[in-house]
């Protein structure tokens, strides 16, 4: 874009060139957007977002209504809600003692004659309780993903489902309905089995530690390594109990890997048993393979292929997550250094001098120490709305104290603040470089930079600046290459405004941009003699802006002296008014000399005025009938008059 002399050398120019309006309305704008908003409906609103899976979220276009009261049906819950979650974790907790007692008494069968069925039955009662529940918990709808409370629509949903069967088969007390009909206690390897079905309610757990994983609130190694140990465990106590139930109904008790080891296990304490088998499954699972405990018979060496093959994968599994646990703890790490020795490569390479290298380093290490804190990784997915709100509660009160800004209205101040970008930079590093393209300025938030001129090889410092100064801003403006180098001296945090978003902001309207001219002309008045000296024309600008300011200075006097003289004349012309008594002098004034012939002005017939009382009055009011102001009075044969009294009607005066 080409530019003028003088509009380079004016900041006028750049800052009042008007565009058009940027909020100039749309066609689709100024219609009625009802008919797309109530497109479909929800009857619940999300009230906790924190909580809710990302499945439970309403479609685009949805309207949700009864924001204020999500419990507008009685009897419903909301599969969000605080006491419900307690109420799934308490079940989570009792699914684990489920998992664990099906399998401990389909191998222990001498259990059944302990606590364990009572406790199971107390287990059971609480999942009935659930199944009973459940008809009252609001569910999504997959194919509109709306929450539906329709006492109707549960209930029917529920019925049809697999999991209505697998809950009600998994919750009945089916030995102690056995003896209630028979009378005798429900004992084989029938209720074992059937007492399986119990392990259907993991899938609790599964979705638990789903949504643990995406809850902020924990923390995400810990919740992953208690998952897996949670599965090792299982696996082992699965494996464990199916070896010990092979050796318990092997016809020959002596030929099992535990009756080599003890003859009477059938005998001996359960929990004996449970601890060689317990023993011999994790010693099996991690390949230690002592020797002491191994399979005997043709069904255990099954068994035991089957369960080696199966240990590859959970082992693989295992190995798996927590490398990947490891990894993404230290791939931060990982990065750094290796982002560093591709730095020192490529100085090394190319030769760069030693200051520019560290420079590089430095900044590179900045980078990943203050990446938490870098405003355009944080907030670059959030909305609009957002990151303005965040940029004005941290930098607003800056940017207001900043001198360019000062008396800047609140709209336009909220404006720039929604386009502005915090950065941070080590020490001695060049945020802006002498006689680069003037592209953004800045505001100094923490720390301090320098103000450098460099000539050749020589730098010389100007001028040190601090928190709340500017920098670059004397390019921007002037829309010259930035005459300075600007250098940090410590480590320093600024906010980054672009040149581009400053100007469409400005050029909005003309009285801001006054306003910010004339904050910029004070600051440049106030700049010390070295700074003026390496400014381009900067003392022709100041020149010319002092010159006008007294040429308007003048002109606001004489517009005030003019003021008060029209108001002396009228003033005295009604003294002279109220002083006239009798015949009033008639005298005919003349805009010329005697003698001399001047019609340009058509006053050779001259002017029939009343005699006022003193000579100023008489000039004054000769001004004001001929036109010009005279300095001199005298008659038709030359005489100067010097007294007003001395003069007789129809004298002919000539003032020039």
């Amino acid at each position: 874009m080409s530019m003028t002399t003088s509009e380079a050398r004016s900041p006028v120019p750049l800052l009042l060139r008007r565009g058009r309006s940027s909020t100039a309305l749309g066609t689709s704008e100024e219609r009625s957007p009802s008919s797309l908003l109530f497109r479909r409906r929800s009857s619940k609103d999300v009230r906790n977002i924190t909580s809710v899976s990302s499945s439970l979220l309403p479609a685009f276009g949805t309207v949700i209504e009864n924001d204020n009261n999500p419990s507008s049906k009685s009897f419903i819950l909301l599969p969000y809600d605080r006491h419900y979650r307690l109420w799934e974790l308490l079940l989570v907790i009792l699914v684990g003692y489920s998992a664990w007692a099906s399998l401990f008494e389909l191998a222990f069968e001498k259990a059944a004659d302990g606590a364990i069925p009572t406790i199971d039955l107390v287990v059971d009662f609480f999942f009935a309780v659930d199944i009973v529940l459940t008809f009252f918990v609001a569910y999504l709808d997959t194919s509109t993903y709306l929450i539906v409370d329709d006492h109707k629509l549960i209930a029917t949903r529920y019925l049809k489902s697999m999991a209505f069967v697998m809950d009600v088969l998994s919750t009945l007390p089916i030995q102690f309905i056995y003896k209630a009909i028979t009378g005798n206690i429900g004992r084989g390897q029938a209720f074992g089995f059937l007492n399986l079905l119990r392990l259907w309610r993991l899938h609790r757990v599964a979705e638990l530690f789903k949504r643990l994983e995406k809850d902020t609130l924990f923390n995400y190694f810990v919740v992953r390594v208690i998952k897996l140990l949670c599965v090792t465990i299982f696996w082992v106590h699965t494996a464990g109990c199916i070896l010990f139930w092979i050796a318990y109904h092997y016809p020959k008790p002596v030929d099992t890997w535990i009756g080599s080891q003890v003859e009477d296990f059938k005998e001996r304490s359960i929990w004996l048993g449970y601890t060689y088998s317990m023993y011999w499954s994790i010693v099996t699972l991690t390949t230690v393979g002592y020797g002491d405990l191994h399979a005997v018979n043709t069904r255990e060496k099954t068994f035991n292929m089957f369960y080696m093959l199966f240990n590859i994968g959970l082992t693989a599994y295992l190995i798996g997550n927590m490398t990947n646990l490891v990894v993404h703890s230290a791939l931060r790490t990982f990065t750094m250094r290796s982002a560093i020795n591709h730095i020192l490569r490529y100085t090394s390479k190319n030769k760069l001098p030693e200051m520019m290298r560290e420079q590089m380093l430095a900044h590179m290490q900045l980078k990943f120490k203050t990446a938490e804190l870098k405003q355009e990784e944080v907030l670059q997915d959030l909305p609009k709305a957002i990151r303005s709100s965040i940029n004005e509660h941290l930098f607003r009160s800056v940017i207001e104290n900043a001198y360019l800004f000062k008396g800047f209205p609140d709209g336009l101040i909220i404006q720039l603040v929604s386009h502005i970008k915090a950065e941070y930079f080590p020490p001695k590093m060049e945020i802006i470089l002498q006689n680069e393209i003037p592209t953004d300025f800045y505001i100094i938030v923490s720390g301090g930079v320098e103000i450098i001129r460099s000539k050749g090889a020589s730098e010389q410092v100007l001028a040190k600046l601090g928190p709340g100064d500017m920098v670059g801003e004397i390019g921007v403006v002037f829309n010259i290459p930035q005459p300075f180098t600007v250098r940090t001296r410590r480590l320093s945090q600024v906010i980054r405004i672009s040149h581009h978003k400053f100007k469409e902001i400005v050029q909005s309207d003309v009285d801001d941009a006054k306003m910010i001219i004339a904050n910029f002309m004070a600051y440049l008045k106030g700049l010390n003699d070295e700074l003026k000296k390496e400014i381009p024309f900067l003392r022709d600008i100041l020149a010319n802006v002092d010159a006008k300011e007294t040429v308007q200075e003048e002109e606001s006097q004489q517009s005030n002296n003019e003021e008060i003289v029209m108001v002396s004349r009228d003033e005295n012309e009604r003294k002279e008014e109220s002083k006239r008594e009798g015949v009033p002098k008639r005298v005919i004034i003349h805009g010329n000399p005697p003698n001399q012939e001047n019609n340009k002005n058509g006053d050779s017939s001259g002017r029939v005025i009343i005699l006022p009382n003193s000579l100023p009055l008489l000039f004054d009011l000769a001004e004001k009938k001929l036109g010009k102001r005279g300095s001199t009075i005298v008659m038709a044969d030359g005489a100067h008059v010097e007294q007003l009294d001395a003069l007789r009607e129809n004298d002919h005066l000539y003032i020039f």
